[in-house]
């Protein structure tokens, strides 16, 4: 997991750092946060219980969803 983890951050910081338009960069954060809600099996809902066990997961998962500008 942690591997997973780690290549995600990669992947938002290299995303952030592009000169992509802004329309660009949304929908790559966007298959970025569909590739996580995949891998790491967060809920379509909130539910504290597994935020409570996935801390980093859902801290980079916030990170990349308020990144986007939509």
């Amino acid at each position: 997991m942690k591997d997973h983890l780690y290549e995600c951050h990669k992947q938002y910081e290299k995303i952030m750092q592009s000169g992509l338009s802004d329309f660009q960069k949304d929908r790559e954060l966007s298959d970025l946060m569909s590739y996580m809600e995949r891998n790491f099996s967060i809920p379509s809902l909130q539910n504290e219980e597994w935020e409570k066990k996935n801390r980093k997961v859902i801290a980079l998962y916030r990170k990349v969803s308020l990144s986007r500008s939509l």
